[in-house]
């Protein structure tokens, strides 16, 4: 519910007149429209006049008017901004590749120094086994003692930043002699993981993923298996290994779905087909033929393309593989030379990726009738790989499957069994990854967001979501050099909402915000990008949440203009008029937003930031003392934003000062106590001054709880106050067992606090409209017992100061009070009119109030023991009972009410 008291503008109160049939004793009488307007004239009044004087409204104004002589305001440059960010973001991402480049050297390395040993007998952390003991209480095999601790930095899990530890996924023997000399080798990165962590203290997780199958984490972590015991962790089925591990490609499938296929090869043909989808990313584009007697689509719409391998479009492929039948006889003459047409015509296009391009051929080997179409379309240069996977046991035609492959510079390989298809499918991956090996390219590959498993708990959801830089490790010896073996990845995860903190909040007023997407159109970082849902009390991942084009959160750049530049990694800047929804879709602001974009370097990602037009594009900047700050800033009532939402201070990184809170460091800081901390000197100078201009308020709210005597005065709960800084007081006017909505102004109730992304509710509706003027807000209960169930009222205005012709947005104040209090002060303004109004009204019917924009009417049904009525010879009536002949009718009248 929302409506406003405005001075000397309209205010819009309705009216919802409807009732039954009227007796025949009643008369028929018309309610004057005069008479409505005086309820809404003294309903608003006397509102108005409540609101002002438990907020201290005026007072707060006052107090910024005082000082606005020594204040500016700065108008920001957009484009001068997103630079900046996009600089520090720069900054910060190449020391993240530097310490992935430090890996692939160590390990570079290490592998040349060492010699494969096949007897190699060696121990090791592994990640599942660690601090086990058997029935005996001894250390199991593989399994010492393995120190583990809490730590803030990563989640609160336990690990140990002194060492790593090895997983590997349970169809992986733990004792290979491949698996044995690759971790041996691998030890070496063991002390350049901590150099990386002690050189940039913000590294999270830094990782190797061998191509044997093992991955070293650190900081060393134990693996815990599923419910079935079972580790499916498979570091080489990853986005960033397999970005890392080959270059783009274009991809045909080519599965034979003759009669002879029928039965466990079918099966097993479906299942290597999706275990090559799953080695597919955003950067890679695909398409599946499938064959008998006859050729088809197993997509039609996808007929004679190739698509994106994105999500979505995996999925969709493999809904559809799962649908096949197998029926008549199979000529893979024509399925072939389907699949290198299109590939022809891609390439020739220039669309697709336009690096490697290959056909993987999947059928039980009964093929004929194929040499002409390689000689044809692929012979002398053979610039299309074949891979060819012989289904099932039978080897009769093995010797085909094989020369197609070794005659088209591809992979002959057997899939007899369902367990077989992971192994077989992966090493397509090394050939085409053969000429990064033999060049060296270290391509550096950063990847979609994503979501770290092990985080999928009730913390923000920005805390989750990653991005990789990774790069491939080569062997560098010379007997192998000319092979092309590729050793593994190395990787290092970025959490999102570090890189979002260089581009503060508060630099970005009320409604304005930033965020990032690459050169593919998807969201990496967005306020409206939301990857998770409940399912009962568990936060689970959305679907598709890694593959949210910008167009589908900016919908209202209807010609992509906004979307193309910044794909293009373009600089500039963009103006939409959009439509911003509050409250969960119930409300909605009409904002002119300037968007301005660029690059960040060496990177694939753009970076957007948003303004709103007005006081969004205008900074407050005010100074004062330290030592007055501090007094002011020390006040019981008075907390500083969270983490979260405004970083004052670092604290994440030294342990030492973890446990501190946004407002201890600040003190720690300004005192000089803890020369170590880094903040943001900027922000603190701020959040002083809006201390020291808002200390008197304390004083003011106290002195009005002090003398509320008479019970019929408790009505407003609490009254509260934020600044731009991120800087809140409160005060209550009741005992907090009496709080009408608990859960206001709490982390529980993320809209009425300072986020990360948003400013309060109550604080970005009140900006919107004139100064003085309050926003009034139907508070409603989420509880399972009473949905939707209205519990309080809040009302806020938004405090401005103009310098040099500029507003800027200082503070927001309210309250809230309790439903049943402005019930009581509706019905005691009709009952104030009635007294003064001559002649008589009767009628049967009721009445409610709604700010419209979509919300449910505010009930304002007659309490009991309220009787209105008028002196003289007038008797007793209700205004609200009104004759049949107005019933559901809707009047709507707007007021003046005089500050």
């Amino acid at each position: 519910m929302r409506w406003a008291s405005l001075p000397k503008t309209a205010v819009m109160l309705w009216l919802l007149l409807s009732s039954t049939s009227p007796s025949p004793a009643w008369g028929q009488a018309e309610i004057p429209l005069e008479m409505v307007k005086l309820w809404a004239d003294t309903f608003g009044g006397d509102l108005y006049k409540t609101v002002t004087k438990y907020s201290g409204s005026l007072l707060l104004q006052k107090k910024y008017k005082d000082v606005e002589p020594s204040l500016k305001i700065k108008e920001v440059d957009g484009l001068e901004l997103v630079r900046k960010f996009s600089e520090a973001m720069e900054t910060m991402l190449r020391r993240k590749v530097e310490a992935v480049k430090n890996l692939v050297e160590a390990a570079e390395e290490a592998d040349l120094n060492h010699e494969f040993n096949e007897s190699l007998v060696f121990d090791y952390y592994n990640s599942v086994l660690i601090n086990e003991r058997d029935e005996n209480g001894n250390y199991v095999e593989l399994g010492a003692e393995f120190v583990l601790e809490s730590n803030a930095h990563f989640s609160n899990l336990l690990v140990n930043t002194s060492i790593s530890s090895v997983q590997l996924p349970t169809n992986v023997y733990n004792k290979d002699p491949d698996i044995l000399n690759g971790v041996y080798m691998s030890e070496a990165l063991n002390p350049v993981f901590v150099e990386n962590f002690q050189r940039d203290p913000t590294l999270t997780w830094q990782y190797f993923g061998s191509s044997t199958g093992f991955f070293r984490i650190y900081p060393g972590i134990k693996w815990t298996p599923d419910e079935n015991g079972v580790i499916a962790f498979d570091c080489r089925n990853r986005g960033w290994y397999i970005q890392a591990a080959t270059s783009p490609k274009d991809i045909v499938i080519v599965v034979d779905t003759s009669g002879s296929m029928k039965g466990l090869r079918m099966t097993i043909a479906k299942h290597t087909i999706t275990t090559i989808l799953d080695t597919l990313g955003e950067n890679d584009f695909v398409n599946i033929i499938a064959y008998s007697d006859h050729i088809h689509y197993i997509e039609p719409c996808f007929r004679g393309i190739l698509v994106q391998a994105d999500r979505d479009n995996r999925e969709h492929f493999k809904q559809l593989v799962d649908e096949l039948m197998v029926k008549g006889v199979g000529v893979v003459n024509q399925a072939l030379t389907e699949a290198f047409q299109i590939l022809n015509q891609f390439q020739e296009a220039r669309q697709g990726s336009l690096c490697n391009q290959a056909i993987m051929l999947i059928s039980d080997g009964a093929v004929e009738d194929y040499e002409p179409v390689f000689e044809k379309y692929n012979w002398p240069d053979r610039k299309v790989r074949v891979f060819t996977y012989l289904i099932g046991r039978e080897v009769t035609f093995a010797d085909r499957m094989r020369w197609i492959a070794c005659n088209n510079k591809g992979y002959y390989t057997q899939v007899s069994t369902l367990a077989d298809a992971q192994e077989n499918v992966m090493e397509y991956l090394h050939v085409l990854s053969r000429p990064m090996v033999i060049n060296h390219d270290h391509d550096i590959t950063w990847t979609e967001a994503y979501m770290d498993s092990k985080l999928l708990t009730s913390q923000a959801q920005n805390v989750m979501l990653l991005t990789t830089v990774a790069m491939p490790v080569f062997s560098k010896k010379n007997e192998t050099r000319s092979h092309g073996i590729l050793l593994g990845v190395v990787g290092s995860d970025v959490a999102l909402r570090e890189l979002m903190k260089l581009a503060p909040r508060y630099k970005l007023g009320v409604h304005g915000y930033a965020f990032l997407n690459t050169n593919n159109g998807y969201i990496l970082s967005h306020p409206d990008l939301r990857p998770l849902y409940r399912e009962g009390k568990k936060l689970k991942p959305k679907p598709n949440y890694n593959s949210v084009d910008l167009s589908e959160v900016e919908w209202e750049d209807r010609a992509e203009t906004l979307r193309a530049a910044m794909i293009n990694g373009e600089t500039g800047s963009f103006s939409l008029d959009v439509k911003v929804p509050l409250d969960k879709g119930r409300r909605a602001l009409f904002l002119a937003n300037d968007y301005f974009f660029t690059d960040i370097s060496d990177t694939p990602f753009s970076l957007g930031v948003v303004l709103s037009r007005g006081h969004g594009e205008h900074i407050l900047l005010g100074k004062t003392s330290v030592e007055e700050g501090l007094h002011d800033l020390l006040h019981p009532d008075l907390t500083l934003a969270s983490d979260c939402s405004r970083i004052y201070c670092t604290t994440d990184i030294d342990p030492d000062h973890r446990k501190l809170s946004q407002l201890e460091a600040v003190v720690r800081f300004l005192t000089g106590e803890d020369p170590d901390l880094e903040c943001d000197e900027e922000l603190v100078q701020e959040a002083l001054f809006d201390a020291v201009v808002t200390a008197p308020m304390e004083a003011y709210w106290t002195a009005l709880a002090l003398n509320i005597s008479d019970e019929s005065e408790h009505g407003v709960d609490v009254a509260f106050l934020g600044t731009r800084a991120g800087l809140l007081r409160s005060s209550l006017f009741v005992g907090s067992e009496k709080v009408s909505d608990k859960k206001f102004l709490t982390p529980e109730d993320e809209a009425s606090v300072f986020t990360m992304d948003r400013f309060p509710l109550w604080y970005r509706q009140a900006a919107e409209q004139p100064p003085g003027s309050f926003v009034f807000n139907l508070r409603s209960a989420e509880g399972p017992e009473s949905p939707g169930e209205p519990v309080a009222v809040t009302a806020s205005t938004a405090v401005a100061v103009t310098v040099d012709e500029k507003t800027a947005i200082a503070a927001a104040v309210g309250v809230q009070m309790r439903l049943e209090f402005l019930q009581r002060t509706f019905w005691a303004a009709t009952q104030q009119v009635g007294a003064m109004v001559p002649g008589q009204v009767r009628a049967g019917g009721h009445a409610s109030i709604s700010g419209g924009g979509g919300a449910a009417p505010l009930p304002l049904s007659q309490p009991p023991g309220l009787s209105v009525s008028s002196p003289g010879s007038l008797p007793s009536f209700s205004p609200f009972l009104v004759p049949h002949a107005f019933a559901a009718s809707l009047l709507q009248y707007s007021l003046s009410a005089q500050t």
